[in-house]
């Protein structure tokens, strides 16, 4: 046998077994609900502006008050260092649908916006606790494309939202609907979560640890000034491509000239044929490295938010489409693979409450003002035009800051660098 053959057969990356096929399929499954849920959203703002006789500014205070369930979910993500991963993405799932179920119920926009804060809040921590899941219980060689397609799955729910959101707003009780819905799946999965393990890393943590620990702890490690560099790339990043998908159809329909059935068209269009290439980032990230991935797509997504937010015709419009929306859905696993890969066990849901959930998502927050503020003066386009720069300087720490942790076992990538 020559050598060749040898050294492929050692490099193949080992294969998945029976368990860790179903966690995928679980994980991948639950996570195609924060896709939904938040698109559900931006898809119903119509009806909900006249259903509960919202103004510009009472319309713009809910949604931002339901994003900042994405800051809270900060309080739960730190508790999988404490209580597990299986634990806190068991009250994760049980959270979000309940808070979903009842939406449908809302009487006023209190309730409504209460009620959609506390979903997000569960689900933004669903998310986060599947990420540090998969990078725990899935070997090096295949971890890229593991939280790839979980991730992908996300946008996955975001397209099938669009499609039947038009349809489900035809029935009876509208826009209702849409929450009612959304949770059947949910209910299917606390069933299936029952042959759900522990994560074996975690375990092996908890049996070696000696006291209890503060949420603040990872600020006296020597891993603090990571959470703020991660932060940083999070906070950039998010500044581009939230804004990006938020506010393209306000865009082409009032400095572009398509209608509204136009404009549905061509995010439709471009968001299926945008997910082979979101389903396949993950597996670049395995091929290529992360640091080489980060280039091809920060830079790619870039670009297509350049072109979507300049062009002009449906055809050029739709094509940086594809591209805008393949970016703000293959950033994600890229800085998941970091966040999760650049620290250790005792710490890495820490990292994700801190670097994403807290400080990473102030801009998330509060950038979309900003761009409102912007596009009174100056136009949409150029108002989210300038956001690009985000992920071009996250793109700059990434490579000069961050470590290549590709193919490396989580105990030797979180050391690398200390």
């Amino acid at each position: 046998m020559s050598d060749a053959i040898v050294s492929a057969k050692v490099a193949a990356p080992e294969p998945l077994t029976a368990y860790q096929r179903k966690l995928f399929v679980f994980l991948s499954v639950a996570t195609f609900f924060e896709g939904y849920d938040f698109m559900a959203l931006s898809q119903l703002l119509p009806e909900l502006r006249q259903s509960m006789r919202l103004d510009e500014t009472e319309m713009g205070g809910m949604v931002t008050t339901i994003n900042f369930g994405t800051m809270l979910a900060f309080a739960l993500v730190g508790l999988a260092d404490r209580w597990g991963r299986k634990r806190l993405l068991t009250l994760t799932i049980v959270g979000y649908t309940l808070a979903t179920f009842f939406t449908g119920f809302a009487p006023n926009l209190v309730v409504f916006t209460s009620l959609q804060l506390l979903a997000r809040m569960f689900l933004i921590a669903e998310w986060a606790t599947s990420m540090v899941y998969a990078a725990e219980e899935f070997p090096a060689a295949r971890r890229g494309m593991v939280i790839g397609v979980i991730q992908a799955f996300s946008s996955l729910g975001a397209v099938l939202c669009a499609g039947v959101v038009p349809i489900i707003l035809r029935t009876e009780y509208g826009w209702r609907n849409v929450y009612f819905v959304g949770i059947v799946p949910l209910l299917i999965l606390m069933f299936a979560r029952r042959g759900l393990k522990e994560s074996s890393r975690f375990e092996a943590e908890v049996a070696a640890r000696k006291e209890r620990r503060s949420f603040f702890h990872i600020w006296s490690t020597p891993y603090r000034s990571r959470v703020l560099l991660l932060a940083l790339v999070w906070g950039l990043t998010y500044v581009c491509t939230n804004n990006a998908t938020t506010f393209w159809k306000q865009f082409v329909v009032t400095e572009r000239g398509l209608s509204d059935g136009q404009a549905g068209l061509a995010i439709s269009l471009a968001a299926v044929v945008s997910m082979p290439l979101v389903f396949a980032s993950g597996k670049l990230l395995d091929v290529i490295g992360r640091k080489r991935g980060a280039v091809v797509i920060f830079l790619t997504g870039a670009l297509g938010v350049l072109g979507a937010y300049g062009a002009r015709g449906f055809g050029p419009l739709t094509f940086a489409l594809v591209f805008a929306i393949f970016g703000a859905g293959a950033f994600l696993p890229v800085l998941n693979a970091f966040t999760a890969e650049l620290f250790p066990t005792s710490l890495r849901a820490e990292a994700f409450a801190w670097g994403n959930n807290v400080l990473g998502r102030i801009p998330y927050v509060l950038s979309p003002f900003m761009i409102g503020w912007s596009a009174a003066r100056i136009g949409w386009g150029p108002a989210v035009q300038v956001t690009t720069i985000g992920p071009v300087l996250a793109l700059l720490v990434i490579l000069v800051a961050f470590p290549e942790t590709n193919a490396k076992e989580l105990d030797e990538s979180s050391s690398l660098g200390h």
